[in-house]
């Protein structure tokens, strides 16, 4: 036992060694917690279930985390064929208690039976079917229901009961007498079931009364006692005699019809049955090799379509970098050896000409879809030469852009940009001979391109307050 304050194992003072609090009242109600649960484990013993769940209730409202108290209401209500409120006792435990707790193997032991879970869920809806039954009155069709719920789970004894009350309502008092005790035989003191026990008793019962015949000769004891719908009276004296007879020519009734039953109705039935039962074998039969037939034909098409789809993943890992135009190949590898031959040529600015030549013939969109070599020599070249290409192209561009020639400087600046994309001054240009040639969407596109990789920049500033006066104008 442990203090609820600070977690601190209580000594047999009434106050926390830990923390101080009093704990004399916290104690007893613990105390109280388990002598409830030692009630319930004994009348769990003598199957006394309903007065076992009753302690073992009033034991988890002094205790909640009463493991032992909650797993044992669980069994009780599981014997008593509740499995829903059995799960849901089990359930509580183990989340109070995830480690080394036996409710674990209970839910266990539950779940991995599917066809139990699908038994249990299937008595309950019958369960409330039969109640949804008694509700509008249709007394048979509840037998009916309930009689499937026992014949899936014999120890339901909600079940029972019911199908009691519902034979007492009929006046069916042998049927009902031997349902309540099946469930005597489960739940040894239920209230409930001692009660419907009690009523269907007194109508069995004979009662003794005097019967006057009316002639003078005094008064004859008689017996009067209920069968089916029917009150027999009869005088006590021949009583024996008659219940003797009774039971002989019942005797003989019973031998009678099975005579007849065997010799005539039996045969008949038993072979009507039997073609029956063909019937059904063969339509099942038949069905299953339709779905067999299915099931072969659906794992053949399975099979096509997965050949087909390896097939078209390999025609498409051939495909997927396809030769680019010889011309651009060509024009990317001259650039390459140039760059390789050119630190023995002593011109410089002739070899940047001529690889910036080269260069310009390459289609880089084509490229994306090309062999990676090409794509990474095409990187490999910028890395090297590409500030000094960018610079070749932006001088030419900005020539033009101070000429005002805005159409001659944009593929050049362009140019520049690409070859440099570190070049500000290269796009911001770009941008300016957009606008000023009246391509707007473009200086648009420009001008936000130097705030995406240029911000915090004075021409970042520019640019967001030329792309507002372009959205303003609406031009």
């Amino acid at each position: 036992m442990v203090c609820y304050h600070c977690g601190v194992r209580l000594s047999e003072h009434d106050f926390c060694t830990g923390c101080g609090a009093d704990v004399s009242l916290y104690k007893r109600i613990l105390a109280a917690s388990n002598r409830l649960y030692n009630d319930g484990l004994e009348k769990a013993g003598v199957r006394d279930l309903a007065g076992a769940v009753s302690a073992l209730k009033q034991s988890l409202k002094y205790n909640k985390n009463n493991i032992k108290a909650r797993n044992l209401l669980g069994l009780c209500y599981f014997e008593m064929g509740e499995a829903v409120a059995a799960l849901s006792e089990w359930v509580i435990s183990k989340n109070i208690r995830p480690n080394r707790n036996i409710a674990d193997e209970y839910i266990k032991m539950i779940q991995a039976n599917q066809t139990r879970l699908d038994t249990i869920n299937l008595t309950l809806r019958k369960f409330n079917q039969a109640l949804s039954y008694c509700q509008q009155d249709s007394r048979d069709l509840a037998v009916i229901q309930l009689k499937k719920v026992l014949s899936n789970n014999p120890r339901y004894v909600k079940a029972h009961q019911l199908l009691a009350l519902l034979y007492i309502a009929d006046e069916e008092w042998n049927l009902a007498k031997i349902e309540l005790q099946k469930c005597s035989e489960i739940d040894a003191n239920n209230t409930i079931t001692l009660k419907y026990l009690q009523e269907v008793g007194r109508m069995m019962l004979p009662e003794d009364v005097n019967w006057n015949n009316g002639k003078g000769k005094g008064n004859e004891d008689i017996v009067r006692y209920m069968s089916g719908n029917e009150t027999i009276i009869q005088p006590a004296g021949r009583r024996d005699f008659r219940i003797l007879t009774t039971i002989f020519n019942f005797a003989i009734g019973i031998a009678i019809g099975i005579a007849i039953a065997v010799s005539l109705i039996l045969p008949a039935r038993i072979k009507a049955a039997q073609l029956e039962v063909n019937d059904q074998v063969r339509a099942i039969s038949e069905e299953m090799d339709t779905k067999t037939a299915t099931i072969n034909e659906m794992e053949r098409r399975l099979l096509g379509l997965t050949e087909e789809n390896e097939r078209l993943a390999a025609l498409l890992d051939e495909f997927r970098y396809a030769e680019i135009d010889s011309e651009t190949s060509d024009n990317l590898l001259l650039a390459a050896a140039a760059l390789v031959v050119g630190p023995l040529e002593d011109d410089r600015e002739s070899l940047l000409e001529r690889i910036l030549f080269y260069m310009d013939s390459v289609s880089h969109d084509e490229l994306s879809e090309a062999n990676p070599a090409f794509h990474t020599l095409y990187f490999t070249i910028l890395e090297t030469v590409g500030a000094e290409l960018g610079e070749m192209c932006f001088t030419s561009g900005y020539d033009f852009y101070r000429a005002e020639e805005y159409a001659s400087a944009i593929p050049h600046l362009l140019r520049a940009f690409q070859y440099d994309p570190e070049n500000d001054e290269a796009i911001w240009l770009l941008a300016n001979a957009y606008d000023r040639n009246g391509e707007t969407d473009k200086a648009r596109e420009a001008y936000a391109q130097v705030i995406e990789y240029f911000p915090d920049t004075d021409k970042a500033t520019r640019s967001q307050e030329r792309l507002v006066e372009l959205n303003i104008t609406g031009a």
